[in-house]
């Protein structure tokens, strides 16, 4: 009896540590899914309420024109067809990934932006989407509404190219100031 009773606790043992071991790795698993990942770790995704949405959008450098212009409930198709592979192209290139959350029903919030380069003076030309599960953003973008409008991730990509650009010219000025002064 005394050996039936040892291994009768080993089992019960192993039994308890592969079930805490089963629950780590289901906590794991969906607090990744729930959490978008960004590259820096310096975004907050919280969208659980108005001042959330503008506060992200204002990570950006966006400025809303105040009320979302739509709120709707948005069902994730449980299979990609081409037009959600290539809106998940640009959520991929903004650490987003809706594919986890296919077949879900999530929130889309839709604002103004008012200061966007170019259309400042056209009101209505260009607006932010946030995609919302939870309370938190999983995908969106920023578009025009024009007939041969565009549409890209929440980072403003004519801000990167002036900066690039600006940065090229300080650089290219620096090499003639140099090649001037015979310096090397």
């Amino acid at each position: 009896m005394f050996v039936f009773s040892v291994k009768s606790l080993k089992l019960k043992l192993i039994a308890i540590i592969a079930v805490v071991l089963i629950a780590c790795v289901v906590f794991i698993y969906f607090a990744k899914r729930d959490k978008p990942a960004s590259a820096g770790g310096a975004i907050n995704y919280s969208a659980a309420n108005e001042d959330e949405r503008k506060a992200f959008l204002a990570q950006f450098g966006w400025e809303t024109s105040g009320e979302p212009i739509e709120v709707v409930e948005v069902i994730i198709p449980a299979e990609f067809d081409e037009v959600y592979e290539n809106y998940n192209k640009i959520q991929l290139e903004q650490d987003l990934n809706l594919k986890p959350y296919a077949g879900y029903r999530v929130k889309r919030w839709t604002y103004e932006i008012t200061n966007y380069k170019g259309y400042e003076n056209k009101p209505g030309y260009i607006r932010a989407n946030l995609l919302v599960y939870d309370g938190r953003v999983i995908g969106g973008d920023i578009c025009s509404v024009e007939l041969d409008g565009f549409m890209h991730g929440f980072k403003n990509p004519k801000a990167a190219s002036e900066q690039t650009t600006g940065e090229s010219q300080t650089t290219a000025e620096a090499a003639t100031k140099k090649a001037k002064t015979g310096s090397a």
